[in-house]
């Protein structure tokens, strides 16, 4: 396909400078609201695994309490395109900044909101209601927040380094689920009646304090520079036209990149889904404490933030295409040990599972793939085409991960085996979508 040359990003020649200004800055606000989003998010996911089955499905079996609170998981990921279409028209017409600020106040609003809902007992079937509702709204925020967070880092970075910056803002996903984990884990400690009455809330409460630190960095952060340029260049083009709106531009002119960043996502989004909730269960129902499991992931999140940054800077040096097929590769071969070790009775067997999963297979698809797929696209249309491209990769990759694990469990007779040949064939197809898309880093070095 070939592209106008406005609307590609000319590599620009070498300078002194390393960084733009406000790098920093903008990547620090990225990180703080990335780090919110997936907090809130991920927190939703633990607590769907872990109490909302008792709480707000009550009265149902066991089993289908769960499958029930995964609906509702799965809710707010169905929802995320629809926000990603929303902000990404405006952030590519507006700006990040703006956008940004309002996709955090809605996920810190949302996160809070759950902290105070009834449960099924005191309020009946609004209970369901309630938390899908507020879910919905959550996924349309983050639909916005993932793209934003990401742009605003790596258009700040030099193009030679627009992988580790694009990485600061992903590996906000990693931290959140720490804190999430962590604190989660904190309160469930408390006897089991303590902390289905009132441990539970605490941690969404929490989030208050990311929401405000989160709100000065961005009000703060100055706004893109790539976008800047954009808008100047496009008020000094007479000709320039707007009529389109940047969804249109995309699905014209990128419909191939949105397919290659959709098929490339599946693979690392469908693992970090299925270790942040149905991992946990796994552990559980296999014979581990709750807070051990618990304590695990954080364990192996918190490695994982760092592995994220480092595949990123080592696709910076190499490119991205290398990386992120080697972690395809590694993925086929390292699903089944995780399984096993997860599901062994040893703690430290059961942490080594979550550290194949998460910071080596998942690091090395998922840290070089926000200057992947951003770089898949032209400033003006950025925004729109990353959020689009992601969050469709995450419904489909990881909002049905825990349902989609479930079944296969259940058709398995309790066995992870066809889960497991699942998770390779998306390995397969996600490295196809690699080789096949082109390696813009691999072009401009």
């Amino acid at each position: 396909m070939t592209y106008p040359i406005d609307e590609i990003d000319v590599p620009q020649p070498p300078t002194q400078q390393t960084k733009r200004p406000g790098a920093k800055l903008a990547m620090a606000s990225s990180y703080i609201g990335s780090s919110l989003e997936m907090y809130d998010f991920l927190l939703y996911g633990t607590a769907a695994a872990l109490v909302f089955p008792q709480l707000f499905f009550s009265g149902v079996d066991q089993g289908v309490g769960i499958a029930l609170s995964f609906v509702t998981l799965a809710a707010g990921y169905v929802a995320r395109p629809i926000g990603g279409v929303i902000f990404g028209h405006f952030g590519d017409r507006l700006g990040r900044k703006k956008m940004l600020i309002i996709t955090m106040v809605i996920m810190g609003f949302v996160s809070i909101t759950v902290g105070l809902l009834p449960t099924a007992a005191q309020i009946g079937i609004w209970a369901p209601i309630a938390l899908v509702t507020l879910r919905v709204i959550q996924g349309i925020a983050m639909g916005g927040e993932w793209a934003g967070a990401t742009l605003m880092s790596m258009e700040h970075s030099s193009p030679k380094r627009r992988g580790f910056g694009a990485s600061i803002a992903v590996s906000g996903g990693p931290t959140g689920a720490v804190l999430a984990t962590l604190v989660l884990g904190a309160f469930a400690a408390l006897p089991e009646e303590d902390f289905l009455a009132w441990g539970w809330r605490v941690p969404f409460l929490l989030s208050i304090v990311l929401l405000v630190v989160g709100l000065f960095l961005r009000a703060k952060v100055t706004e893109s520079p790539d976008f800047q340029k954009a808008q100047a260049a496009a008020a000094a083009d007479k000709k320039e036209e707007r009529t389109a709106a940047p969804l249109f531009q995309v699905l014209r002119r990128y419909p191939k990149e949105v397919g290659l960043s959709v098929v490339g996502g599946l693979a690392p989004l469908f693992m970090q889904s299925l270790l942040a909730t149905f991992a946990l269960s796994l552990a559980v129902a296999s014979g581990h404490t709750r807070s051990d499991a618990l304590l695990m992931l954080t364990i192996a999140n918190a490695i994982h933030i760092f592995t994220i940054q480092a595949t990123a800077l080592l696709s910076d040096k190499i490119g991205r295409r290398p990386v992120m097929i080697t972690g395809a590769i590694l993925g086929v071969i390292g699903i089944w040990p995780m399984f096993a070790l997860i599901q062994n009775g040893s703690t430290g067997l059961m942490l080594l599972g979550f550290i194949i999963g998460n910071p080596l297979v998942q690091a090395l698809m998922y840290g070089p793939m926000g200057a992947w797929m951003g770089e898949m696209f032209s400033t003006k249309t950025r925004y729109t085409g990353l959020s689009l491209s992601y969050q469709m990769a995450t419904t489909l990759g990881a909002g049905f991960a825990p349902l989609i694990a479930t079944g296969l469990m259940a058709a398995g007779s309790g066995s992870t085996t066809l889960l497991a040949v699942f998770f390779c064939g998306l390995c397969v197809v996600s490295a196809i979508a690699f080789i096949i898309a082109k390696d813009r880093k691999a072009v401009e070095s």
